[in-house]
């Protein structure tokens, strides 16, 4: 057998340190992300088709433990598996910004769903219809109950190349970030007003000249930059000079950004 001949060594970088970004951690990330939605895909493990996943779509709400609280009818396929089985997962995704799915943030949650016990159906109950008003009509009804999902393990995607698995209990002791509902509109702003003040920013904290700029998401340590150069798009993440917790904070850090860039 011929051998291969041997890859091409590779030089470890000896430049200077380059500057590490704050981020949030996996498990913040997961939790900000179950947060922002309400609407998953559930997998049970089919009763017809033994031993082969059964994919359902599945309203949530949480816990404060960041536990999935669902509201499932004994009629439904996806209950009668739970009842032979109670191995389940939870894929949660985020609205893709650009079109593309595959850039998008998900996380997939990995558990067992146990019905609720009858001492904690009334707390659960305010749970789930704070998140889901329109199931008043039918929470009551005999047939309905309330499953719980405890959470083993989770496997967190934040887009191409950022991907870990998250242990429960950092799940568990994660909070959501404090920008999540206003992140929203803290971006919409940003893109509609400021694209010049963003592509300062970009020159001055990462090195990029642009020609357009798109902020693409933002959360309490910082925000990610979507970036036109002449070299094609390019993405960058900058970090606040401070937490921020509140839109009217976020706005303060940016102006002051903005301002020292300029000067």
């Amino acid at each position: 057998m011929s051998s291969q001949p041997a890859p091409p060594r590779q030089h470890a970088y000896t430049g200077p340190e380059l500057p590490q970004i704050p981020e949030p951690t996996h498990a913040e990330r997961a939790r900000t992300l179950l947060h922002l939605n309400s609407v998953a895909t559930l997998s049970t493990i089919s009763r017809k088709q033994a031993g082969f996943p059964f994919g359902s779509l599945m309203p949530y709400a949480l816990d404060p433990l960041g536990r999935p609280i669902f509201l499932i009818s004994n009629m439904a396929m996806h209950t009668q598996n739970l009842k032979a089985d109670l191995r389940t997962s939870l894929f949660v995704t985020q609205p893709s910004a650009d079109g593309d799915p595959l850039g998008a943030a998900r996380v997939t949650l990995v558990g067992n769903a146990i019905q609720v016990p009858e001492a904690e159906k009334l707390a659960v109950r305010e749970i789930y219809l704070a998140r889901h008003p329109n199931s008043s009509y039918w929470v009551d009804f005999a047939d309905f109950s309330f499953f719980r999902m405890d959470v083993l393990d989770l496997y967190y995607v934040g887009g191409f190349g950022v991907m870990g698995w998250v242990q429960a209990p950092d799940y568990q002791q994660a909070q959501s970030d404090p920008l999540a509902d206003a992140a929203a509109g803290i971006i919409q702003h940003m893109n509609a007003d400021h694209e010049d003040s963003m592509i300062l920013l970009a020159h001055i904290h990462s090195s990029i000249e642009a020609t357009e700029a798109a902020m693409t998401a933002v959360d309490r340590l910082g925000f990610h930059l979507r970036l036109k150069t002449a070299e094609g798009f390019k993405g960058t993440r900058i970090a606040f000079p401070r937490e921020v917790r509140t839109p009217t904070e976020t706005r303060v850090a940016l102006v002051e950004m903005v301002k020292a860039a300029r000067t």
